[in-house]
């Protein structure tokens, strides 16, 4: 009877986890003027698309993370007692990325706020991993997504024609997908988190999204995390509107 309990948690933790892989994540570190890391700051983040908040408090080493982001744009900030509360704004979250926003705060009252509106444009420290987004406005303006019988077998946009803009990558509607000179249609495929694979062949337009039904495509071409192993040439991953 364990056992069977141990499998089948081990069974949700993994469905969990795959359909977790659409998000994004933020992490970072809040500290003082003199660089001492502020232990239990509140942390909120707040999607300026939706009013959708998010809270967290930094531990005991001054670090806190936000994960499990669906994509989209933010504002950051962290209200400590003797210190003036700090913004950050503009941060756009994007499919399975991790950013980190190191906050540093200045001494004075809670009235009183730091807001940082144009910022460099974060660095992902956090993984190895290599990764290309692209937003619906960037593939309704390619012409690479023709329609008819170049598009595929089902004859409408392929959303998967994005791969020809990829550095070491080749596509050939319904014949295959090649990503960093892995064998070809050896990639795993994401809409929504949910497994999208085509394992029989390599016809990719018949578990495609709509072009216009998609918010933003994300093509991790390696190194990404081991829970993704299964995926060889590529893992691609759909977020829907």
């Amino acid at each position: 009877m364990r056992s069977l309990t141990l499998v089948v948690s081990f069974l949700l933790v993994s469905a969990a986890a795959l359909a977790q892989s659409d998000r994004g994540t933020i992490t970072g570190t809040v500290a003082d003027p003199g660089g001492a890391v502020v232990a239990t700051a509140p942390v909120e983040i707040r999607n300026t698309d939706n009013g959708a908040v998010y809270q967290a408090a930094t531990s005991a080493t001054g670090n806190y993370t936000l994960s499990q982001l669906p994509v989209g744009p933010y504002e950051l900030s962290v209200a400590v007692a003797g210190f003036k509360k700090f913004v950050r704004k503009n941060i756009i979250v994007n499919v399975a990325e991790t950013y980190r926003v190191d906050v540093v705060l200045e001494v004075g009252s809670a009235s009183e706020s730091v807001t940082v509106m144009d910022a460099a444009p974060l660095l992902k420290t956090e993984s190895g991993e290599l990764s290309h987004t692209v937003d619906t406005n960037t593939m309704n303006n390619l012409p690479v997504l023709s329609i008819g019988a170049s598009a595929g077998s089902s004859g409408i946009r392929n959303p998967y024609a994005v791969v020809q803009l990829l550095p070491g990558s080749t596509y050939a509607p319904d014949v295959d997908i090649r990503i960093n000179g892995m064998p070809a249609n050896t990639q795993a495929m994401r809409i929504e988190g949910q497994d999208a694979t085509n394992g029989w062949y390599s016809a990719q337009s018949q578990t495609q999204g709509s072009v216009d039904a998609i918010q933003e495509f994300a093509v991790q071409t390696s190194n990404y995390a081991a829970e993704l192993g299964q995926a060889g040439g590529g893992l691609f991953n759909v977020t829907m509107r």
